[in-house]
């Protein structure tokens, strides 16, 4: 999960199973990842340690014969959830890019040079528990530890989880949005001030 090791983490998925997103198709790799680091900010996520959008702790490339890449990218973000002290959220996003090369599409007259790939994103969302350590630093406190997480302070821990949940559907919803994938949604949606910057093949140019 995070940068560090984190004793009484929740997550909110198993290990083996996040949310996963997979497109193939033409799209614009630089735009796609301004837009969701544009996401994350306006969400008020950050690194944990210095508070900005250093949140990318790795990237590897490798290139084939033919040019084309293949690249790994993990963000670790972090923020304080409003209204509490004794929690704090994160968020991992893990991307896989396949055979990413160039390519050229016209649009509104104009040629342009985008890529063309296979990327597979894995989010994962967890809850630190951050009132464990006060417990922990007094003996007579630490014999509390589990009646106070499991009878007093459960509904607000419940609760935050589905706040959780919530946005990270939010972000799943927005990056579908941006691939143009089909989505199930109760409401009409505005349009995002990033603008789609994929063309799937199966969709006509709007």
């Amino acid at each position: 999960m995070p940068k560090r090791e984190i004793k009484g983490l929740v997550e909110l998925y198993p290990s083996y199973a996040p949310v996963k997103l997979k497109y193939k198709d033409i799209f614009d790799m630089k735009e796609f990842y301004m837009s969701l680091q544009e996401w994350l900010l306006e969400h008020d996520w950050s690194d944990e340690e210095d508070k900005a959008d250093h949140w990318e702790t790795y990237y590897g490339e490798r290139v084939s014969q033919d040019g084309s890449k293949e690249i790994w990218i993990q963000w670790r973000a972090a923020k304080a959830p409003p209204g509490t002290i004794a929690l704090k959220y994160y968020l991992d996003l893990d991307f896989h890019i396949l055979g990413l090369g160039s390519a050229e599409i016209v649009k509104e007259g104009r040629k342009m040079k985008v890529n063309k790939g296979e990327m597979e994103l894995a989010i994962k969302p967890g809850i630190e528990l951050l009132y464990l350590k006060e417990f922990d630093k007094s003996p007579i406190l630490k014999q509390f530890k589990n009646l106070f997480q499991k009878r007093i302070y459960r509904q607000t821990i419940e609760q935050r989880k589905k706040e959780m949940y919530q946005e990270t559907y939010e972000l799943q919803n927005y990056i579908k949005h941006w691939f143009k994938m089909k989505r199930y949604l109760p409401y009409k949606e505005t349009r995002t001030f990033f603008p789609s910057q994929a063309w799937p093949s199966h969709l006509k140019e709007e």
